[in-house]
């Protein structure tokens, strides 16, 4: 299985990413923000967390511009996989192949710490690992990390099983507690916690370690 991590100016997570990647057996390659075109043969495109062009303008906003994300929409469009991580949902929510957006935190401040995740359906590659309404602690790292969406969007992602994981204590305001959603044919992810922090016992816990495992397991079984 092959992956490429995107690496743009002010990515701090790209190797984190990576690493959780070839963890679980995956050739991962990274890819620099500037390439128009993604490695042949790829299966799944990593988004990472971190600060894209210095969240200037809006988090995400210019990264969503770069050369490689118009690779990165054809290779959504045609039915490949995608997981965006922190400023990784923010560059999906920007280029629009994820819906809502994400603002600056309710209480006006950066937050850094574990929280709890509930996982709110285990109906895609990324979630198949836990089980539904499974509790698990994964680290969050983030100043613009309240999702919102509107009544009709949100009925419409809870109406559609697209609510991956929810906040069992909501940190920063946003809407119905959402922490990560689904694309409509349920093979791009974008959640703010980091998963790929939490895959290593030695890093304070592994409850991120099934999601990365789970993509495999999928995708193999296939």
């Amino acid at each position: 299985m092959k992956a490429a991590v995107l690496v743009f100016p002010g990515s701090n997570c790209d190797r984190d990413l990576k690493v959780a990647f070839e963890a679980v057996g995956v050739d991962v390659t990274m890819v620099w923000h500037k390439e128009s075109d993604l490695p042949e043969g790829i299966d799944i495109v990593g988004i990472p967390g971190g600060f894209s062009y210095g969240d200037y303008l809006r988090c995400g906003a210019i990264a969503a511009n770069s050369p490689i994300c118009s690779s990165l929409k054809r290779h959504v469009d045609r039915g490949g996989y995608a997981l965006g991580v922190c400023n990784g949902f923010q560059i999906l929510t920007e280029t629009r192949i994820l819906p809502g957006a994400l603002l600056r935190n309710a209480g006006l401040k950066y937050i850094c710490r574990h929280v709890p995740l509930t996982v709110a359906t285990t109906d895609s590659v990324f979630t198949r690992g836990y089980e539904a309404g499974a509790t698990i602690s994964v680290p969050i790292a983030h100043h613009d990390g309240n999702y919102q969406a509107d009544a009709e969007l949100q009925a419409l992602l809870a109406g559609e099983d697209r609510i991956a994981f929810t906040y069992g204590d909501n940190p920063n305001g946003s809407a119905a507690d959402i922490a990560g959603v689904l694309s409509e044919n349920r093979r791009v992810l974008g959640m703010m916690p980091h998963p790929e922090r939490a895959a290593d016992e030695a890093h304070g816990g592994a409850d991120g370690a099934a999601l990365f495992s789970g993509i495999v397991e999928a995708m193999v079984a296939a």
